[in-house]
């Protein structure tokens, strides 16, 4: 059985193998940055898919799914009295921390609502011309940080992150005083899902497992359907 052919034995929220499902260590995440995550259709499909999981840590999310054939995306709908960040590197892209200086500056205290696209970097630089409303909302860039332990795919980019990483980078910076504790929480339950696959492939020892491996479950591969 294929990866495509195997969803029925796959948790719906956290897309893990239903025996690996992370989902009791997904944080509930109060924060004053609203997360939308602008997926990509072929991106929502994959198993390995990071960005619902930082969605499910903040009930103040918003997940839009674009790329479906002759079925534009949704708008963005930019609540009053926020203030809206494109994450993705275009030429005129800002520095992240430049945005949280000017704010401290200024005194402006609104709270951002953080734009994140969730495919590979083809997919991500058409959202800015694509999706309804994006067109005039300022490009943020990441601030430099420990390289990612994404290893469940090919990174294409040394820099490149997993989208649950680069968000919560982004909240460690956008939250102020509890944005390291925010990104850690999300990093915790990502070293889960990471490293729960790994062990399944026989590539980590289970003592080594981030949250442990729940009790009764066998080795076994998720990529090969087996039991």
């Amino acid at each position: 059985m294929s990866r495509r052919n195997n969803a029925a034995s796959r948790c719906d929220r956290c897309r893990m193998h239903s025996s690996l499902c992370v989902c009791p260590l997904i944080p509930k995440l109060e924060t004053r940055t609203r997360l939308v995550l602008v997926i990509h259709r072929a991106e929502d499909r994959k198993p390995t898919n990071t960005g619902r999981l930082a969605a499910c840590a903040m009930p103040n999310s918003e997940i839009i799914v674009r790329g479906r054939a002759e079925e534009p995306a949704d708008s963005i709908v930019l609540r009053p009295g926020t203030r809206p960040l494109f994450l993705f590197p275009h030429e005129d892209a800002l520095p992240l921390e430049s945005i949280a200086g000017a704010r401290a500056k200024d005194g402006d205290d609104r709270p951002f609502t953080l734009i994140v696209p969730d495919g590979n970097w083809r997919q991500a630089s058409k959202v800015r011309n694509r999706v309804p409303g994006m067109r005039n909302v300022p490009c943020i860039s990441l601030p430099v940080g420990a390289p990612s332990i994404y290893r469940l795919r090919s990174e294409a980019h040394p820099f490149g992150l997993a989208t649950i990483e680069a968000i919560g980078r982004c909240l460690r910076v956008l939250e102020g005083d509890a944005g390291p504790a925010v990104e850690q929480a999300l990093l915790h339950v990502f070293r889960a899902m990471v490293e729960r696959t790994l062990w399944s492939r026989g590539d980590f020892e289970t003592h080594e497992v981030t949250g442990g491996i729940p009790d009764g479950v066998l080795r076994h591969d998720p990529r090969s359907g087996s039991a």
